[in-house]
């Protein structure tokens, strides 16, 4: 990317119809000569940083006014790239705005590759990494605890923690490293005190590479496959679930025909429901195309609940399907139609007489013990932990932050082995690094690509 350029982009999501207002962001050298080009305010309205101008935008060749308008000029470096920013508030829908922004581009920018503006507001110091990955984290969050993770980090409270590892990290390698170099005309390293300072900072690692998964969670949700028998309620449990009908209900077996997918948020925990075609043996040819379709949901599944009907108990084809469930997905079995078994709906005690294998016991034709459900399920999969994080590592982050944990274990070995100091130094180097990396201390032009390559165009 080429930093000394001017850029430009819709900043705001377009779609023909919607949306009352757009705005196009322009960053760069002749951001302001653009705008003056461009926008035409009626009086006297000063041309100050950080005001309000309202006019029109107008095509310079030949003099139409294609929208009526707000401008707004942000100069170096009060800006969110740190250089001259231009925002045209035009608005919305499809044809206004694109005709706005081909004139910003016939008048000298191009357009902004993914994430461009936030590389060069990291680029210019008005970023660290952490906090720039937070932007594209809260943009695409699904739920308000997500979002209320990625504000943590865009606040800065993962880049303090991390830096403050790294700090004592540094601090350690200082002293290890004078040793190396003049350990005659130093006072003798107390190792212990050395050793126990690495351990600690190992430990914080570790439990934040823990709590990276819960994280993950939070943010990209589960993908949860409801099978069983034809007519065991599946259907009724997502509509009751989701809130509304998604799936035809009736009480003939084999009424869904395709997997049925049905997007929602649970105790803060994004969720994408695939309730299956009943997993039999048919003839039906289009029942037997959603049959592999619900085979294949079941293989990609992060968890499985597998519904049976209690009036007919547990049978051999549950136990058939229970086989079935791919290793590594939770298994949640829960039994359906509590009302009609005269069942008393929730989790199920230590004496299961008559429930089989069953966790939970409900009723989705009412909705008793869906709140059980619900809660056993994020348990097993270990969401419910996650309700209490304050900062959380996404996947880059986490590999880095394993790295270094698996680096200070190399120091830890060297100091068991009681190996000399430049052995100490060598693992103690990668750990460091490897933080840095996370934060954008010590990171390479290609890493930068790759992360900003992965956020929306405009931001």
């Amino acid at each position: 990317m080429n930093s000394s350029d001017t850029i430009a982009a819709i900043a705001t999501a377009v779609a023909p119809g919607e949306g009352s207002v757009a705005i196009v962001r322009i960053s760069g050298t002749d951001a302001a000569a653009i705008g003056r080009r461009l926008f035409a305010a009626p009086g006297h309205q000063p041309w100050d940083s950080h005001r309000v101008l309202y006019g029109h935008v107008v095509d310079p060749a030949s003099g139409e006014r294609v929208d009526e308008a707000l401008l707004l000029l942000m100069r170096a470096p009060r800006s969110f790239t740190r250089e001259d920013v231009v925002e045209l508030h035009c608005h919305g829908g499809l044809a206004c705005v694109q005709r706005v922004f081909e004139l910003v581009l016939a008048a000298g920018a191009r357009r902004a590759l993914p994430g461009e503006f936030s590389q060069r507001a990291f680029l210019n110091g008005r970023l660290d990494l952490t906090r720039a990955e937070a932007i594209s984290e809260l943009i695409a969050a699904r739920s308000r605890r997500a979002a209320q993770l990625a504000m943590a980090g865009l606040d800065g409270g993962l880049q303090r923690r991390l830096q403050g590892l790294r700090a004592r990290l540094l601090d350690q390698l200082a002293e290890l490293e004078a040793r190396v170099d003049f350990e005659e005309d130093l006072p003798a390293l107390d190792a212990a005190a050395l050793v126990s300072e690495l351990s600690g900072v190992c430990a914080e690692l570790e439990q934040l590479v823990a709590e990276a998964r819960q994280g993950e969670l939070l943010r990209e949700g589960l993908r949860v496959a409801i099978i069983g028998s034809p007519n065991v309620g599946k259907s009724s449990l997502l509509n009751r679930l989701s809130r509304r009908e998604r799936a035809i209900v009736t009480d003939l077996p084999g009424t869904t025909r395709d997997l049925l997918e049905s997007e929602l948020v649970l105790e803060g925990v994004p969720l994408t429901l695939l309730d299956t075609a009943g997993i039999r043996d048919t003839n039906d040819p289009i029942e037997r195309l959603g049959i592999e379709r619900s085979r294949t949901a079941l293989a990609s599944a992060d968890a499985v609940l597998l519904l049976f009907d209690l009036t007919a108990g547990w049978t051999e084809a549950e136990e058939a399907l229970r086989q079935q469930v791919p290793p590594g997905a939770v298994l949640l079995i829960a039994a359906n139609k509590a009302d009609l078994a005269g069942v008393t709906p929730g989790l199920v005690s230590a004496d299961r007489s008559g429930l089989g294998p069953a966790a939970v016991a409900l009723s989705a034709l009412n909705g008793a013990g869906t709140d059980a459900l619900v809660g056993e399920l994020l348990r097993r999969c270990g969401a419910t932990t996650a309700q209490g994080l304050q900062v959380a590592l996404n996947s880059r982050q986490r590999d880095l932050a394993a790295a270094a944990a698996h680096s200070l274990g190399l120091v830890l070995q060297a100091a068991a082995q009681q190996l000399p100091w430049d052995f100490w130094t060598i693992d103690l180097r990668g750990a460091v690094r490897s933080l840095g990396e996370i934060t954008g201390e010590e990171v390479t032009e290609a890493v930068l690509d790759r992360v900003f390559s992965r956020f929306c165009i405009g931001k």
